[in-house]
């Protein structure tokens, strides 16, 4: 930036001898002059074009490409401050919006950072040096050529407030767009399947009306103060052009020094002008840089402390004390007291809502709980290194998300360099090993985006994969085998039993059938624990274990019959 600044000098101030080679050249025409003077002047000119344009040249290879590290420093901490946010945040926010703040507005705040900054030093450094040149020339002159344009700031002043106001309006709907474009084309199938694609045309269409008028309204602004400065200047050349030939006239200046004047009038013409789209980009890049800060400046909420121990390896032990836990105001977990012993099994069941995933979900401290209610080990789980921590926990959500890559590096997502045949003995433990030899391209076969190209069981046996794979030493299952058939679910239990053995647990379901075999079974309802003990104790207790059990014994009965 300093070399940048520097170019910046050099450029202006060879740029300001250009007219005083001119009034030189002129008053020297009215004189006898031979060809070589004029083949000098003509020389002084392009030497001087040459040299501003390599200095010129500097400042965009400095200033310029400064904004363009600064916008690669910007975006990289965005995205790993991303990475760090809460999953409370995400359901708060739309994921348009984080886009257009990743890239609409980020692109603002660079054309601020380098075009905004380069245009307005070279504004300033102009004017003064312009004026100051101008003033030695004729002061009168100067004073009355300059009056159209101490309007000026008025204006920029009047205007500045309003482009900024709409600048953010802009931006934000812009982003409203990205979320709407995002969330049709993520979730086509059911647009599809409901017959709603006019209805989302039409929402659509009136949201990309919005932006127009507001684009609009901006443009207006715009509209109004590029003329106006056009104007002003104008009216300072006519001034010039008056006051000036009247002393020309009566010879008190030289046609070389009026037309030296013009040309410096000229010159600062444009700072003057280049104010209205300073402040545009200043307007802008300021609404963009104020949406950024606001997600940068969200708490992480989940990270280490000072607390924090260093705990290398887990063993898999899970303690659960007195805890409760509530998100949004709305209490989801109540006292919940539950001891889990290293390499056990434990199952939980229990109605929708009653806080299954919640419970396996602060683990791995994807949701913290309150202090001191939860252990691994015998220690705080607030006070575990966040990466030792995920590092030894395997989870298959509900959720089977897969990115947009061949099902091995889904497969292998959890671990840096897994070789084939870990991959293929992962797949196989999940039983989507023979599904993958059918694919024409096997395990270098494409899934599409969130694996739409899979079936819901492939997915999640693709998930069941990438967890297995990663060798953890605390295994959580939530409700991951919901969208396979009882053959296939009896296959993979089988494989996982072998799996399971000598490490922790937790597997959530709502089938009897994945969970009768586990060390131990809790029932959560209503965020409560109200039944606990083995598969064989809670259906002699004859409590809702039983009921679920009994229903979904009827259940299957029908189904063979049918």
């Amino acid at each position: 930036m300093t070399l940048g600044f520097v170019s910046l000098l050099m450029t202006n101030s060879i740029m300001l001898l250009a007219p005083k080679v001119l009034q030189r050249a002129i008053d020297a025409l009215r004189l006898k002059v031979e060809s070589r003077q004029l083949l000098l002047y003509a020389g002084m000119f392009l030497g001087i074009t040459i040299a501003q344009g390599v200095f010129r040249y500097l400042v965009r290879q400095t200033v310029g490409v400064t904004s363009r590290r600064i916008e690669y420093d910007v975006r990289s901490d965005l995205y790993r401050h991303l990475q760090r946010l809460p999953l409370s945040y995400y359901h708060r926010m739309r994921t348009g919006d984080i886009m257009s703040r990743c890239t609409n507005d980020l692109q603002s705040v660079r054309n601020l950072l380098g075009p905004g900054i380069m245009y307005a030093l070279n504004a300033v450094i102009v004017f003064l040096a312009v004026l100051i040149i101008m003033l030695t020339m004729n002061v009168k002159l100067t004073l009355l050529s300059l009056v159209p344009m101490f309007i000026l700031p008025l204006f920029s002043n009047r205007f500045g407030k309003l482009m900024f106001d709409r600048s953010k309006q802009v931006q934000e709907q812009i982003a409203l767009i990205s979320g709407m474009a995002q969330e049709s084309i993520s979730g086509i199938r059911v647009v599809k399947a409901y017959g709603r694609e006019a209805n989302r045309y039409a929402q659509f269409r009136q949201a990309s009306l919005d932006y127009v008028h507001k684009s609009m309204g901006l443009t207006k602004i715009e509209g109004i103060l590029w003329p106006m400065m056009g104007l002003l200047s104008g009216l300072s050349s006519v001034i010039a052009l008056w006051y000036g030939g009247s002393r020309v006239i009566v010879s008190a200046m030289t046609l070389g020094e009026l037309v030296a004047f013009q040309a410096y009038l000229l010159i600062l013409m444009w700072p003057m002008m280049a104010i209205g789209w300073v402040v545009n980009m200043l307007q802008r890049g300021a609404a963009s840089m104020g949406r950024i800060c606001e997600l940068l400046d969200t708490p992480p909420e989940i990270e280490d402390t000072s607390q924090t121990r260093e705990v290398q390896r887990i063993a898999g032990g899970i303690e659960f004390r007195h805890l409760t836990f509530a998100y949004d105001g709305r209490s989801v977990l109540r006292d919940i007291t539950l001891k889990v012993e290293p390499g056990t099994t434990l199952a939980i069941i229990g109605p929708t809502g009653a806080g299954k995933s919640t419970l396996v979900n602060l683990i791995p401290r994807l949701f913290d709980p309150p202090p001191g209610t939860l252990f691994i080990d015998g220690v705080d789980v607030r006070h575990i290194p966040l990466h030792v921590l995920r590092r030894h926990i395997g989870c298959v959500p509900q959720d089977a998300f897969l990115f947009s890559r061949t099902i091995a590096q889904n497969i292998a997502y959890g671990i840096l360099a897994a070789t084939d045949e870990q991959v293929r003995q992962a797949a196989e433990v999940s039983q989507i090993l023979k599904d993958v030899q059918e694919f024409p391209d096997q395990f270098d076969t494409m899934v599409g985006e969130r694996g739409v190209t899979l079936s819901g069981g492939q997915k999640q046996r693709t998930t069941i994969s990438r967890a297995v794979i990663t060798d953890p030493r605390i295994l959580i299952l939530d409700d991951s085998l919901s969208s396979v058939d009882t053959y296939t679910e009896e296959a993979i239990l089988t494989r996982l039993r072998t799996v399971m053995r000598g490490r922790t647990s937790l597997i959530v379901s709502h089938r009897i059938s994945t969970i009768k075999d586990a060390d131990w079974i809790i029932v959560l309802d209503d965020g409560r624990i109200v039944e606990q003990g083995t598969h064989d104790d809670l259906v002699a207790a004859g409590g809702l274990y039983a009921s679920i059990y009994e229903k979904q014994l009827l259940t299957e009965a029908l189904e063979q019959v049918e």
